[in-house]
């Protein structure tokens, strides 16, 4: 079951290029602390589901190496789709994802910017389904909504047949809420991948895709679901000279890295792996990074190409992180610095464990995810060298991790709560 409204009397434009109005209806330790409130960073959203779960789904380890290392250059050429023609006002987006946490920002990027916006929504939303269809409506405001799901290509299909009108671009903001095994390919592969046939179905000619920059790497099951896909979109765009795609790979986002910023507040030290120098990124917020999705419906250098994209200015450790926190605060700086041996012990136990229970098969996918993060850096990986390159990573934007830091000792973490991203 589905149902549409527009919050405003949006117009949408039909293949034929007729308007149609929809109406608005009524309807123990501080460790221990550091594991809770720090998020499963970078690539996993708010995202949830109803249906059961399915096997994941199997690619070769060689392909994923090979797309894992195509650079933004490496593009495939095509003619631009028909829609870059038209005024903003006359292009019909279709979003899913659209109530996450980067999803949100790019509905409203998007409507800020004139495009006809269908968002797709659950009917209960948001961190544990806390919203109900009124408030993802009051959310999503200016928005063309249609509650469905998108983990049902049946469903979907007809969600989008129920509203008698085209689609030109898709804007998938879909990622797994956990990082789970059955739950990555249930998303970041089988639910992006609905999207994908249900656009085309009804003449979306460009998709742009919300990957994640760890993907360079992949050792985890979101990061192989996601670069199926991502073989997907380029392997439609080489048999279509009438469809194009854009990859947009992140680095850190802002709320990744927000959950210690009260902790440290309250007089706790800051938590870091190792030396606190193990890994770095270039973290961007939700904003801006909304602003360069958006910036890929139309632009004609970012038509087939994977773009990985960070925030302004220097890539940050860890310790640079702290640092950065405690001179805000004006307090002293106090680290507790956790060997990472002690990662690798939990993960080679539950390794063992899951051989006899399968069912912690996520318990050790989610500590390998912490493993990664504490060691990897979010930045572009030189498949050559084996190094991460600062300098290489393109930067985007003008907002700041350290007024970010600022906000937050301000007003608290109001709108980047970290959810079901309480890994590690």
């Amino acid at each position: 079951m589905s149902s549409c409204y527009s919050s405003n009397l949006l117009t949408l434009h039909s293949p034929k290029h007729q308007r149609n109005s929809i109406n608005l209806s009524s309807e123990s330790s501080q460790f221990v602390k550091f594991l809770r409130v720090r998020s499963v960073p970078y690539a996993l959203s708010s995202f949830s589901f109803r249906r059961e779960l399915s096997e994941p789904v199997k690619v070769s380890r060689e392909r994923l190496k090979l797309l894992a290392s195509l650079t933004p250059s490496e593009a495939v050429e095509t003619a631009p789709s028909a829609f870059r023609n038209k005024s903003p006002k006359d292009i019909n987006v279709l979003v899913v994802g659209s109530t996450g946490y980067i999803g949100k920002f790019v509905v409203k990027e998007l409507i800020s910017r004139g495009f006809n916006v269908i968002a797709i929504a659950r009917e209960k939303s948001g961190i544990r389904g806390r919203n109900d269809m009124e408030a993802t409506l009051s959310e999503l405001k200016g928005a063309n909504v249609c509650f469905s799901d998108v983990t049902n290509l049946e469903v979907l299909e007809k969600s989008l047949d129920k509203l008698g009108v085209s689609v030109d671009v898709v804007v998938s903001c879909l990622a797994s809420r956990t990082g789970g095994v059955k739950d990555s390919w249930k998303i970041d592969y089988e639910a992006t991948k609905n999207s994908l046939l249900a656009g085309k179905k009804f003449g979306a000619s460009h998709f742009v895709l919300l990957s994640a920059i760890c993907v360079q790497k992949p050792l985890l099951e979101f990061q192989r679901a996601k670069l199926k896909l991502e073989a997907e979109l380029m392997k439609e765009a080489e048999e279509n000279d009438g469809f194009t795609y854009s990859i947009v790979r992140p680095t850190a986002f802002f709320k990744s890295l927000g959950g210690q910023v009260e902790l440290v507040k309250d007089g706790k030290p800051y938590v870091m792996f190792g030396d606190g120098k193990l890994c770095a990124c270039k973290p961007i917020s939700e904003q801006d990074l909304a602003s360069f999705i958006v910036d890929c419906v139309l632009s004609q250098d970012k038509i087939n190409k994977i773009l990985p994209i960070g925030g302004p200015g220097k890539a940050l450790t860890p310790l640079e992180q702290g640092e950065m926190l405690f001179q805000l605060l004006g307090k002293e700086p106090k680290f507790l610095k956790v060997p990472i041996g002690i990662m690798d012990f939990a993960i080679g136990l539950l390794d063992f464990l899951v051989k006899i229970f399968p069912s912690l098969e996520d318990a050790a996918e989610f500590g390998k995810i912490g493993r990664y993060y504490a060691a990897e850096s979010m930045l572009i990986l030189d498949p050559e060298t084996g190094e991460y390159s600062a300098e290489k990573t393109p930067s985007y934007g003008n907002d700041t991790l350290e007024v970010f830091f600022a906000r937050v000792l301000r007003e608290g973490m109001a709108g980047q709560e970290l959810g079901e991203q309480t890994i590690f």
